[in-house]
């Protein structure tokens, strides 16, 4: 018996998610960083966690998939932004027909805004050194 699965991935600041989505009956299991950590225990806040199931919720589809994430890098909130990505790059992958829904939701643009690199001569990206006129 062949496994089907479905493959996303997302981005966000410095976080990478790598999304599976498998049929199931809805459960998710989370690596970070190579680990395996309980999904509930990990994204502790309810808005990190609905921010990870909009897209499910979304399509209909959240009883349908496991998921199995493997997460690296970045903090908690831009790892589960980089996971709702994800999920929904890889139920676009499942089904074409979704991509309209999850696009007007505005699910499926990456947010590319980085923290900016520090200047030589400034005391970060942007500050500098306070000015003396004598």
């Amino acid at each position: 018996m062949s496994l089907i699965q479905y493959y996303g991935t997302g981005k966000r600041k410095t976080s990478i998610a790598r999304v599976f989505l498998r049929s199931g009956k809805g459960d998710i299991t989370l690596f970070v960083n190579r680990r395996s950590r309980p999904f509930q225990e990990y994204f502790s806040l309810e808005s990190q966690r609905n921010i990870i199931k909009t897209p499910l919720r979304l399509t209909e589809t959240d009883d349908k998939f496991d998921v199995f994430l493997r997460v690296s890098g970045g903090g908690v909130k831009g790892q589960a932004e980089a996971v709702r990505l994800g999920i929904a790059r890889a139920l676009i992958e499942f089904n074409r027909e979704l991509k309209p829904t999850l696009k007007n939701a505005g699910l499926l643009t990456r947010d590319a805004r980085i923290k900016e690199r520090k200047k030589y001569g400034l005391l970060g990206a942007r500050k500098a050194p306070q000015y003396h006129k004598r």
